[in-house]
């Protein structure tokens, strides 16, 4: 048969694994899905070990192309900004965006049942509880064990695609190729999950709609919204030093910490100190390769290829997108599975990189600027100068979160806004004078830098 479509197994169930299921199944491919993890629908999703998502323009625009966006909008929540807690419980509430975008606030687990569900509907088999033994690239096989068994499976299809995490085994194996380029870099800090329970009425302690952010200079919690009114806090600690996770020893050192630096929180964490003592602590990795494909026939998609630490929320929509760009180039190139590898990945590693600079530099932002009285008048000055130009001045912020702006040109135009940014906030009595300023020569100003960045390239 001319026609038929090539057999496709994806290593890995979780949420980008089976996203490309789903957009491969509606494309009429044959497609098979090894997960490790036991079968979700059955055992559920294990909680502590995984960070809140926020769902964002890119995740949405992969959702919609896949035709599933209707079904998560029921299981996401709206959150229209950061809302800051002060140490001493002030509240100061920042807007993501003047015309009302928000981000959205998913649990894992659902949204990856749901995303599960609809590619078994298009068509695609899952087989949960196997890991894999051995990736052999000269023959396209791999060989898999049960986690309840000893016997292994051998199978080996026409494409395979590893969407099997930051350790990929499909990447490892094409780290052992030739001119295969490979980094890896944990940052000194570690995370870990917590939560603040719903009201006894199933409300919600906190402000539903907002991302709740505690910086602290060196270290700062989080708390995103569920819908059960619950809020999964996340820690982001240094694992050593003076004020560190090696330091916090015993319940008291714990409930002392916790007192000093989140008063407002901890009162609502009835359940911190069993939390934090069984609950793990997780390292925090970037992940950089090139190529992410092998001779037409595999390739790497999400954190198998790009890991990022997730400080600017788009670990799952960078991955979502990288689903959609796939599956669009293998419309474009009539089901060429060579091709559409190869202009897949010139298209993404360079747009994986930007977003891996960008999540550490939010990291930096969100931990020790962003209550900071002179970087909240710069982000004024910024979204006032968005509103008077909204084509031609655009936040980074905004070019990242709520557009699908390639991730290069993202960081590319942000790097000129803060040159420009850092001269302007230098001015005489800024605080005093902001509104005064000649915001149209500072557009120009950044306009005639695009231009001469385009015409030099």
């Amino acid at each position: 048969m001319l026609n038929k479509k090539e057999n496709v197994v994806i290593l890995g169930g979780g949420l980008v694994g089976s996203l490309m299921a789903v957009l491969l199944a509606k494309r009429g491919y044959p497609v098979t899905v090894y997960e490790g993890r036991p079968d979700p629908r059955e055992k559920g999703y294990e909680r502590g070990r995984s960070i809140n998502l926020a769902l964002s323009h890119r995740g949405w625009k992969a959702l919609e192309s896949a035709g599933i966006a209707d079904v998560v909008k029921g299981i996401a929540i709206p959150m229209y900004g950061r809302m800051m807690h002060s140490p001493t419980g002030e509240l100061t509430y920042q807007p993501y965006d003047s015309t009302g975008k928000a981000i959205y606030s998913v649990t894992r687990g659902l949204l990856n049942l749901a995303i599960c569900n609809e590619a078994i509907r298009h068509g695609a088999t899952f087989h949960f509880g196997y890991r894999s033994v051995e990736v052999n690239l000269k023959n396209n096989q791999l060989t898999l064990r049960h986690i309840h068994g000893n016997e292994l499976l051998t199978v080996q299809p026409d494409i395979l695609i590893g969407a099997d995490g930051a350790f990929s085994a499909v990447r490892q194996a094409m780290q052992r190729t030739d001119r295969f380029n490979y980094s890896q870099s944990y940052i000194e800090y570690g995370y870990k999950e917590l939560s603040i329970p719903p009201t006894p009425e199933g409300g919600f302690y906190l402000e539903k709609n907002a991302l709740h952010i505690w910086p602290r200079g060196n270290f700062m919690l989080i708390a995103l919204p569920n819908n059960d009114g619950s809020f999964t806090c996340t820690l982001f600690f240094p694992f050593e030093g003076a004020v560190s996770f090696e330091q916090l020893t015993s319940d008291d050192k714990i409930y002392t910490f916790f007192k000093q630096h989140f008063p407002d929180a901890v009162s609502l964490m009835p359940d911190l100190l069993q939390e934090f003592a069984e609950n793990p602590t997780s390292s925090l990795i970037t992940i950089r390769c090139n190529p992410w494909t092998y001779q037409g026939r595999v390739g790497l998609i999400g954190d198998a290829a790009h890991a990022i630490v997730p400080f600017y929320g788009q670990g799952m929509n960078a991955g979502f997108e990288d689903c959609r760009i796939l599956a669009e180039l293998l419309d474009l190139h009539q089901g060429n599975w060579a091709m559409a590898f190869k202009a897949y990945e010139k298209l993404r590693i360079v747009n994986a990189n930007a977003i891996a600079d960008l999540a550490l530099m939010n990291f930096v932002e969100m931990r020790d600027f962003v209550a900071n009285p002179k970087f909240l008048l710069r982000k004024k000055i910024e979204a006032h100068l968005h509103q008077l130009f909204p084509n031609e001045w655009i936040p980074l912020y905004t070019m990242v979160t709520f557009s699908d702006m390639p991730y290069s040109e993202a960081l590319h135009i942000g790097k000129m806004q803060d040159e420009i940014m850092q001269r302007v906030m230098c001015g005489a009595n800024i605080e005093e004078n902001w509104e005064s300023l000649d915001f149209e020569a500072i557009k120009n100003e950044l306009v005639q830098k695009i231009r001469c960045s385009v015409s030099a390239t």
